[in-house]
């Protein structure tokens, strides 16, 4: 799949109502052989920045796993790939902030951490919301990655 229509199917499974976490992330399971409903499990608890503690964006949580699915380290005591993939992730997260500034979530929505209850998608909502041009830039930067 180019990285256009990888873009689109993240947009599209936010509009569906899934987090922004499970839409990053899900977009790109099968490249992984991962099924979807397991994807949206794993996936699950990083929406909201984490949670709804509004910490770092479930869009770039998810971008991270991804990273992790394809160049992460498995040795416990190798330092290099450790510093290796770290840098990796630091750039990542600079190629994001470049257009959005930040990866903390109340940054990006002007919000605090306001509980748990998740606010109802309207139409209202998608219009307010930064999140699915953060899911976009997410989805790109995966795509990017991954050599789509």
């Amino acid at each position: 799949m180019k990285i256009e229509e990888k873009v689109a199917q993240a947009r599209d499974l936010f509009k569906q109502g899934y987090n922004c976490s499970q839409s990053v992330f899900c977009t790109f399971c099968e490249d992984f052989g991962i099924d979807f409903e397991t994807g949206l499990k794993l996936s699950s608890s990083f929406g909201g920045g984490m949670g709804r503690l509004r910490e770092v964006c479930g869009a770039v949580s998810a971008l991270f796993m991804i990273a992790g699915l394809k160049h992460g380290y498995t040795t416990k005591n190798d330092d290099s790939a450790k510093a290796n993939h770290y840098k990796l992730i630091q750039d990542l997260a600079e190629k994001f902030k470049q257009k959005h500034g930040t990866i903390i979530c109340r940054e990006i929505l002007g919000l605090d951490a306001d509980g748990y209850i998740p606010a109802k998608r309207t139409e209202e909502y998608y219009k307010n919301r930064p999140c699915e041009n953060c899911i976009a830039t997410a989805a790109e930067i995966a795509a990017e990655l991954l050599g789509q």
